[in-house]
């Protein structure tokens, strides 16, 4: 197999297990609102990015506008990531295998730019990658290929050269339609056959083996 020119991370799912940190501050928020959404409902939304999740959950009652809830949401996320934000294992072992093995790293995800920021720095990870992109600094987000497009031309590299991973369905989509080879790492059971239907070559734990380094 030949090693990627680059590989490109999403963030939230792939690096770090921050989505029932998402689900908690949305609910926290949204409980201080009188909001009748639940945990299921947001659920529904991962992968969404924040405005997408938003006008879904405020088909379900009125929310306030997103310069006004952004803020709190970010507040009630940092909170929670500090009872302690876990990184995956094998997701900390494929981004050591890429580096020795010389190879670029960036992350594109959904999130906006003050998300991402907490999430990678909160994690201790936010070094370790030469690039990265957020959801609102793109004109259209996942499962717009924009992000991972974005992420390749920072790089230097040719998106078809790229191997991107990826946890969810719409996530998938995006690096597909980027042109990038993506693998798709099952952290729910009940992605498997969507990540397969976007087009994704889908393992059960990522390695360095599996992207080629």
């Amino acid at each position: 197999m030949t090693a990627p020119g680059a590989v490109v991370f999403d963030c939230d799912g792939v690096l770090v297990d921050s989505e029932p940190h998402s689900v908690v501050s949305w609910l926290t928020v949204l409980g201080r609102l009188g909001h009748p959404a639940t945990a299921a409902d947001i659920e529904r939304c991962i992968g969404f990015g924040f405005l997408p999740t938003r006008q879904a959950l405020a088909l379900l009652g009125p929310l306030p506008e997103p310069e006004v809830l952004a803020p709190a949401l970010l507040a009630s996320l940092a909170d929670s990531f500090r009872s302690g934000l876990h990184r995956f294992p094998d997701a900390v072992d494929t981004l050591a295998a890429s580096e020795r093995a010389g190879v670029p790293l960036a992350v594109a995800s959904a999130s906006a730019r003050s998300r991402l920021n907490l999430t990678l720095n909160s994690a201790g990870l936010a070094h370790r990658f030469s690039a990265s992109v957020a959801g609102d600094e793109v004109s259209n987000g996942k499962p717009a290929p924009d992000v991972y497009l974005r992420a390749a031309h920072l790089l230097g590299i040719d998106p078809v050269s790229c191997v991107a991973i990826e946890d969810s369905p719409i996530g998938a989509q995006s690096a597909v339609a980027a042109g990038m080879r993506t693998i798709g790492i099952v952290r729910r059971a009940q992605d498997r056959d969507a990540l397969t239907a976007a087009g994704a070559e889908v393992v059960e734990v990522l390695t360095g083996d599996v992207l080629g380094v």
